[in-house]
């Protein structure tokens, strides 16, 4: 116990989702093997965790680089993939190793029906997000993708119009766009694919976080959840933290004596949030 005598706990409930487990758990496996194992974008939107596996012999690669590959087995981690690079790999001989989420692949599988039914397709997600490519690949693209409802202000939508999310957004936000659009005169058909593992988090967050006097999210900064969650945390106790590695973890931030809450993301590793931890309690 260092002299600032502070009392720490890590949130229970955090750490990886099963989809994410499930990913790193087939990479693994993989790694012992084999020895080295490509996979198609960062395994976990974590640095830290990316790079344990790079250590083992994980290789990240881009779409760009997969067209040069030959033979080879390639993981295709959570967030999913859109139906070119499945055809690209029966092409290139490829052998996919598919950890996407059931989630996702369930999502998929409903926008890819509600396109071939002609419908309208809107979906709430972060441009540019690898779940996100996967989702609008199911519809060859033709969904319109927006991440702020303002996008919508200026553009022509059709009177009937089906509304999908990303699985990690939050669930007030979207029934809050689905409300929006109704006001606006729109006919929506709203489909809430959320993951229950994240929109059950974002309200046992808040209890957790108001228990203590300060609160040190640990969270890759390129996690969509991440974000989320940090809000759901902030909203409940201004004093929170957003920190992606240990060294970023400064004793100023703190009194002696303080109760602190450790939470994370559904991609931060547990033994991450414990090496915060430890680093807390050395002040």
């Amino acid at each position: 116990m260092g002299a600032y005598n502070l009392q720490v706990n890590i949130d229970e409930d955090s750490g990886f989702c099963f989809g994410v487990v499930y990913a790193i758990d087939m990479a693994e496996e993989i790694l012992a093997e084999d020895g080295y194992l490509y996979c198609l974008g960062d395994i976990v939107h974590n640095d830290e965790e990316v790079e344990r596996l790079k250590a083992k012999g994980l290789r990240i690669i881009d779409h760009e680089a997969l067209k040069d590959l030959y033979n080879e087995k390639v993981l295709i981690r959570a967030h999913g993939e859109a139906p070119d690079t499945y055809r690209l790999a029966l092409e290139h001989n490829i052998t996919l190793i598919d950890a996407s989420c059931p989630v996702v692949l369930k999502l998929q599988n409903r926008i890819k029906t509600s396109h071939d039914n002609k419908e309208n397709i809107v979906i709430f997600g972060k441009h540019g997000h690898a779940e996100v490519i996967g989702l609008q690949g199911q519809t060859n693209g033709e969904a319109l993708v927006f991440q702020d409802l303002a996008e919508l202000d200026n553009v022509e939508l059709p009177q009937q119009i089906t509304l999908y999310s990303q699985t990690t957004k939050s669930t007030d936000k979207f029934y809050h766009i689905k409300d929006q659009l109704i006001g606006r005169g729109y006919e929506v058909k709203a489909n809430d694919t959320i993951c229950r593992q994240v929109s059950n988090r974002d309200k046992d967050l808040g209890s957790f976080a108001v228990k203590y006097d300060k609160v040190v999210f640990v969270s890759g900064k390129k996690s969509s959840n991440g974000k989320v969650l940090f809000e759901v945390c902030r909203k409940h106790n201004p004093n929170t933290y957003f920190v992606s590695a240990v060294e970023e973890v400064h004793p100023e931030m703190f009194n002696p004596g303080d109760t602190i809450g450790i939470s994370g993301a559904t991609s931060t590793p547990m033994w991450l949030m414990e090496k915060v931890k430890a680093k807390l309690q050395s002040f």
